[in-house]
């Protein structure tokens, strides 16, 4: 029996091995040439950032040794300047629209700025003071503020508050604002000095006034400045204790009330220890202004008034104050004129000593609450 045998080349199984090893080695070379486009990204991508930080340090370091030249094509229109007095003088007219020249501060606020960038006026009795303080005064008597009970002692609503504070910043008081709301404003305005009134005073020189005649030589160790600022503010509270059958407010109460805003200390415990001194302070010499109201003719100076006037400066103030020590030191023994005064003899009492601290406390917390 016999049969046919047939060898084919290049076929068959042979075959299909040989294009299986052509296939691998295809996807090798492909791999390889992924990872060799892989690694040339990497190495330009740490290259672009190399060169960004080196361009930043580059950039950084010119900056710093940036030469600036001086401005070009500078040419002075007008002098301006703040008179505290007349406002800007000298402001261009196409700036008097929104900045008129009658300003109450050279500041955008009239709160929490120093005196002396205020506008300024004349009060009855000469003393410098802040024109807006004038104005709220004004607003206050009009209004019948000084008879509204518990005037300066009643808190008024923060809403209302905080609209007023934009318009005075303005220079303008607004009608019919409430009373109690205008009296909070002024004690806010002396609270929120960038140094109290009467900061210029130790609290051992205060606690060491044992009679008026101490309290009055005490008082002229103050710069004019303070000196106006507080002789404005005796005789308002004056005035407002003249109205006590309506206010209810004695010299006691409004000293009480006024008393944590005119000094300025960070221990809370040291302030209001001396919150009470500087009540016994006050008192007496709201007293003694409301006495010469009776012994002489109105608008007549006291001797504080006259002596805190504006006429005379600080540096003035300055060059004087080393007479004026050992004038008070002379003056400030014990004496007997005023030993009778019953308006003064808590000074002695415990009693109302505790009473008086109680009170301060309770109005201290009101104040900085």
């Amino acid at each position: 029996m016999t049969g046919l045998v047939m060898v084919t080349r290049g076929g068959g199984c042979g075959g299909n091995v040989k294009g299986a090893k052509a296939t691998k080695s295809s996807e090798l070379e492909e791999q390889n040439q992924l990872s060799l486009v892989a690694f040339l990204l990497a190495a330009i991508r740490k290259s672009m950032v190399a060169c960004h930080v080196e361009r930043g340090e580059e950039l950084i370091s010119a900056v710093h040794h940036l030469d600036i030249g001086w401005p070009t094509n500078v040419k002075h229109i007008t002098h301006v300047t703040f008179d505290r007095f007349n406002g800007f003088l000298g402001l261009p007219v196409e700036f008097e629209v929104e900045i008129p020249g009658r300003v109450p501060s050279a500041s955008a606020s009239v709160f929490g700025v120093s005196v002396e960038s205020m506008q300024m006026s004349f009060d009855s009795k000469g003393n410098s003071v802040p024109t807006i303080l004038l104005l709220m005064q004004e607003q206050l008597c009009s209004q019948g503020g000084l008879k509204a009970e518990g005037i300066f002692r009643i808190n008024p609503e923060n809403s209302q508050e905080e609209i007023v504070r934009n318009q005075l910043n303005r220079g303008m008081v607004p009608d019919d604002i409430d009373v109690h709301c205008l009296s909070g404003l002024i004690k806010a305005w002396f609270r929120e000095l960038p140094s109290g009134v009467l900061d210029g005073l130790s609290p051992q020189q205060v606690l060491q006034c044992e009679t008026e005649e101490d309290c009055v030589e005490l008082v002229k160790q103050l710069k004019p400045t303070e000196a106006a600022l507080l002789n404005w503010a005796i005789d308002l509270m004056a005035d407002v204790v003249e109205e006590e059958e309506f206010n209810k407010m004695n010299p006691r109460n409004i000293a009480m009330v006024f008393a944590p805003n005119m000094t300025q200390m960070s221990d809370p415990l040291t302030a209001l220890m001396h919150a009470v001194q500087v009540m016994n302070l006050l008192k007496t010499l709201i007293i003694k202004t409301l006495r010469e109201r009776e012994e002489t003719d109105t608008g007549s100076y006291s001797p504080m008034s006259s002596r805190s006037s504006d006429h005379q400066t600080d540096e003035d103030f300055d060059s004087q104050q080393e007479m004026e020590m050992e004038s008070s030191s002379e003056l400030s023994g014990p004496t007997s004129d005023y030993d009778e005064n019953p308006h003064s003899s808590h000074r002695s009492e415990d009693r109302d000593e505790v009473r008086s601290l109680s009170e301060i406390e309770e109005c201290f917390l009101k104040t900085t609450g």
